[in-house]
Formats: structure tokens, sequence, C-alpha cells
């Protein structure tokens, strides 16, 4: 009965009102100071989000250092988080990999994928792409679904194995099954593409849109690019505005290029060249290559900004420099 009440409050402090936070927070606190170790797990992760209680990263890698340091692997992984990221303590890149990989010995999950990822990147240790590439391959065989994703990543580009564009085909199509949203996007690129299995532009449309609907910007970008040349749907260059505008107010660079073509040739909405400029100038100084030349043609041509021949020359210089 003790552990249902127990699983109730942590769900309160998930999903609660605030007193409902505040009340577990004081529970988890209250059991902790008995030695309770999902209670002191519970505090920390209360104390790193700030759930019923000010934030406080300092205690909160505290309690995952204690935590970690009576066996719970959950702990280990949050405290190599912590590490590696420099979250209520130095940054230590090492001992986040050391952690990572006691927790991921003794099979918890998310440092597997963590202690992948070091592999993958070189993070605390020497990068070994085939190491990486093993560890994946190895939790995806036991059913651990981020893991499939991923395993598909390492076909799809070579990394740590050959090349299989069919195989990561088939691996995204398993995660994106089991709702990995980046699995269902990549999907939908292979099937833009024709990569790894025959081309379907109406299948793409439906992955990307399936995607954007729960909030993945890339995917809204691309859905938005569907409906304004009319691919796998009827041509719908209103809609497709819609989308790259609140993709693009999310801070998606490709979205915000395409807002701003949008705006220069009255693309869906009427024409601003103002704006569009804007736009341009913004994604420039965020060093965004395109917009190089899009920048330049519009110091070239006096779209929503005075002529410049001069900066114009520069930015297409910078352009083809970059390329």
């Amino acid at each position: 009965m003790e552990i249902k009440i127990f699983e109730l409050y942590k769900e309160a402090a998930e999903q609660g009102t605030e007193k409902d936070k505040i009340k577990a927070f004081e529970l988890y606190k209250e059991a902790a100071k008995k030695g309770d170790i999902l209670a002191l797990l519970n505090l920390g992760k209360c104390y790193f989000n700030g759930i019923g209680t000010e934030k406080d990263e300092v205690k909160a890698f505290e309690l995952y250092k204690e935590t970690a340091e009576k066996g719970n692997t959950i702990a280990m992984n949050n405290l190599g988080y912590c590490y590696r990221n420099g979250i209520g303590t130095e940054k230590n890149e090492t001992r986040a990999f050391e952690l990572y990989k006691e927790a991921a010995e003794k099979d918890e999950i998310d440092a597997i994928l963590n202690l992948s990822y070091c592999y993958r990147n070189g993070i605390g240790t020497e990068k070994d792409e085939i190491k990486a590439f093993e560890l994946y391959k190895e939790a995806a065989e036991k059913g651990i679904v981020q893991s499939i994703y991923q395993l598909g990543e390492h076909y799809f580009y070579g990394i740590g194995t050959k090349k299989d564009e069919i195989k990561a085909f088939e691996l995204y199509k398993e995660a994106a099954e089991k709702g990995i949203i980046q699995s269902i996007y990549q999907l939908g690129e292979h099937y833009f593409y024709g990569i790894g299995t025959k081309k379907d532009e109406i299948k793409a449309f439906e992955l990307y849109k399936e995607a954007a609907e729960k909030g993945y910007f890339d995917s809204m970008n691309d859905f938005g690019y569907c409906y304004q040349h009319g691919i796998g749907t009827e041509k719908d260059e209103i809609e497709a505005f819609k989308l790259y505008k609140k993709a693009a107010e999310n801070g998606h660079i490709t979205s915000m290029n395409n807002l701003g073509e949008c705006y220069q040739y009255g693309i869906g909405t009427n024409k601003d060249e103002i704006k569009a400029f804007a736009l341009y100038k913004e994604l420039v100084e965020r060093g965004h290559i395109y917009s190089l030349y899009d920048l330049g043609y519009c110091y070239e041509n006096g779209i929503g900004t005075e002529k410049d021949k001069i900066k114009a020359f520069k930015l297409y210089e910078e352009y083809e420099n970059k390329l």
C-alpha cells in the first residue's frame, strides 16, 4: 500500500497542480530523511526541475550523488548528466562517461544511450563509432525504442558500420511505428527522396503531417514545402505560409528562410519586402549560409532596403567561399 501511495505522489509531482507538487515534494523530503532511496532520487528531480520547490541544481547534484553512491542506476545516469553539462558542479566529461558506463553495465536504459553517444562523439573518452554502433545494436535488440532510431542513423550515415540505406529505412519504420517522432520524420524523408525504398510523395506528405502535428519543426517545414509546391497533396500556399511562420517563430532556421521568400514574393501572404530583408539579415547574423545570397540579392536590387552594390558583392563573395 505504501508503494502505491508513493507512486501516486510521484504522479502528482509530475502532472498535478502546484499544491499537489508541493505536497509531493514534502513527502519526498520526509521519506528521504529516513534514507528511502527512491525518495532521495525524486527529491533530486524536484530540485533539478523546480517541482514543488525553487530550482536548486547544486542540491539536485548532491542528492543524485548520494543516491548514486547507494547503487541507484537512475541516479548514476542523472549524475553523469550533471557532470557532462556542468549542472550543480564543475563540468567533468570523463566522470560523466564513467558514470554512464557503470550504470549501462547494470542495464540502465538511458545510461546505455548516453554511453553510446559518448563513444560516438568522443565525450569523456576516445571516439569509437564501432563501439557506439554495437551498444545501440545491443540496446535495439533489447527493445529500447530510442536506440532503434539511433541504429537507423548509424546505418544511414555509415557510422561504425557499412552504410545500408535499406536497413536504415527498416529501422526508421520500426521506430516510427513505436511513436519516435524523429523516425516518423526520417521515414517521411526516405519516402520523399526514395531512399532505401520506392519514392512515394503521398506517404511522405502524410508522415511530415504526423510529425509536424507532434511539434517537430523540421517536419513542419517540409510539410509546408509540400503544400507550397503541391507535393503529395494539392497546392496550398496559404497553408504553407502558416506552417513556415509557426516553425520560424520557434527558431527553425530553414523555415525562417522560407518565410523570408514568402514575404519577398508574396507566397501565401501579402508581399512585404521589408520583412523579407529583416529575416534574411537575422539569418545571416545566425550564420545561415544560403541567406547570404538572399541578403546580397536584396542589397543588389534594393529589396526591403536601399541598394548597396558593395555590400551585395561582399555577401555574394562570402556565400561562394562558404559553399
